[in-house]
């Protein structure tokens, strides 16, 4: 047996007694999940916000006989719609789907996005960072329920991507009665649609997001998967649902043996995020992408969160290259400290405004006024009584455009520049190192995807053979376009 014969996927292997079966890129994950979704491989692009996660990248997923999520989180309706209008044109049959992300400050810009996506027929959404299920998200999964065939069916579905058991509890369990009853009084739903909605999951997939780019609790990929993997079947036994519940895997998918590792333990499907963003299809700049091309394992550490600041909530960054992190936690520092703007001290204040801002307090107040006027004018009434908000909205601007800078390439701020980035990323450069995907600009998120879930086959065959006590040299690099072209066809 040959490092040839073990590469060459559609082929059984034998060995006197050692028999390796093909093991081919559409047979990993879940069978069920392909079937309901439509794709040909178990393999997503999550949203990354501001839309990092672009429709250049769900068009090429959909085409690859994969999914991916546009990044909706952190633009305005407007943009949103822009990019629906893309995406159902460019690829009108194929799966895609949009992001939905908890936005506890923003209730109404929550609502109004799940209103957009009913209204122009998006039909599966990524919920990101919810704290808690929320009025919209049972809205939208139980807009337009009924019967057909005797069989619930439920034209919008929703993939949840979750770290906490408590979270995916709630996504796994039908909808919570509260919710139901108001939308039937606000007539979104009728007493028999309230019925079956009894008897569905809020998300009847979830995706287990360990150490990951933006937001995260930093879990070990290999506890937390097993974790809600127990979790659902639990559920699924209580609740005894038509579909089973099931569970997909993120953070730290960057190799063909974390692939590998994911699908051996029972995931349904991968999800990967840092390193989309490194290729030429995401929306971010040519800039930010060389930056990640360069970074390492540790060149990742926590920051204050733009949209959840004042809960001191935190993401995950690049460091490499970059003093957004340390800016912001000082942000964060002064915040927890002082009751205004005006107690922070001259000398401080001074500082602020010479490096970080580059504006006085009150220059960037007029910009912050003028922002939160069209999108959200409740937070400027608050701001008015509360010295403190104000302070946040003001701390917040730097943090908010911080991204906008790094997705922008802009130059004057490149040490400002906020990349939401895991360790996963320096696993897929130390990988890739020597080879033509060590260049950024020769990474295409399906050619990246093709090479995990190739990389992965030939691991799995490996392993099968190691357990009947045969040695075989797997490594695999990346494969060009050609080779990838025979396996994938």
């Amino acid at each position: 047996m040959t490092h040839e014969d073990l590469l060459d996927l559609r082929r059984p292997l034998q060995m006197g007694t050692a028999f390796a079966p093909a093991v081919c890129p559409d047979q990993l994950g879940d069978a069920g999940f392909l079937h309901d979704h439509r794709l040909r491989y178990a393999y997503l692009a999550g949203a990354m916000a501001n839309g990092i996660g672009s429709t250049d990248i769900v068009v090429a997923m959909a085409r690859g006989g994969m999914l991916g999520f546009f990044g909706a989180a952190g633009l305005a309706l407007d943009r949103v719609e822009q990019a629906i209008d893309r995406v159902q044109t460019a690829v009108p049959q194929l799966p895609y789907g949009f992001n939905l992300i908890h936005s506890p400050h923003e209730p109404k810009l929550e609502a109004a996005l799940v209103e957009l996506y009913l209204r122009r027929g998006v039909h599966l959404v990524e919920a990101s960072a919810f704290l808690d299920l929320t009025l919209p998200v049972i809205r939208y999964r139980t807009a337009g329920i009924h019967l057909a065939n005797g069989r619930i069916v439920t034209p919008n579905r929703i993939i949840g991507k979750v770290s906490r058991v408590e979270v995916a509890t709630r996504f796994f369990s039908p909808p919570p009665e509260r919710y139901l009853t108001e939308l039937m009084r606000q007539g979104h739903l009728t007493s028999e649609q309230v019925e079956l909605a009894r008897r569905i999951p809020v998300a009847q997939d979830l995706t287990a997001e360990a150490d990951s780019g933006g937001h995260t609790d930093n879990r070990p990929f290999i506890t937390l998967l097993p974790t809600l993997l127990a979790l659902r079947d639990r559920l699924q036994q209580q609740y005894r649902y038509e579909t089973p519940l099931r569970v997909g895997a993120a953070g730290g998918i960057a190799t063909p043996a974390s692939v590998a590792a994911a699908f051996q333990m029972g995931a349904a499907y991968v999800l990967t995020g840092s390193i989309n963003q490194a290729c030429r299809e995401s929306g971010s700049s040519d800039a930010v992408r060389e930056m990640l091309a360069a970074a390492e394992q540790a060149d990742v550490i926590m920051a204050p969160a733009a949209d959840m600041f004042e809960m001191g909530v935190n993401v995950q960054v690049l460091k490499r290259g970059t003093m957004f992190a340390l800016r912001a936690r000082k942000l964060y520092e002064l915040y927890r400290t002082y009751p205004s703007l005006e107690a922070i001290p001259t000398a401080e204040r001074s500082q602020l405004e010479k490096t970080l801002f580059r504006a006085t307090f009150d220059e960037i107040w007029e910009q912050t006024q003028a922002f939160w006027k069209s999108r959200d004018p409740a937070q400027l009434e608050r701001a008015a009584q509360e010295p403190k908000h104000r302070m946040s909205l003001v701390f917040r601007w730097y943090l908010g455009l911080s991204s906008r800078w790094a997705n922008a390439g802009d130059p004057t701020r490149k040490v400002d520049y906020q990349v939401w980035c895991g360790p996963a990323m320096g696993a897929f450069n130390e990988w890739t190192r020597g080879s033509y995907l060590e260049d950024w600009r020769n990474r295409r998120v399906v050619t990246v995807a093709r090479n995990l879930l190739y990389g992965a086959c030939v691991l799995t065959r490996q392993a099968i053979l190691r357990l009947q006590g045969v040695e075989v040299d797997a490594r695999v690099g990346p494969l060009d376009e050609s080779r990838l072209a025979t396996v994938f066809g």
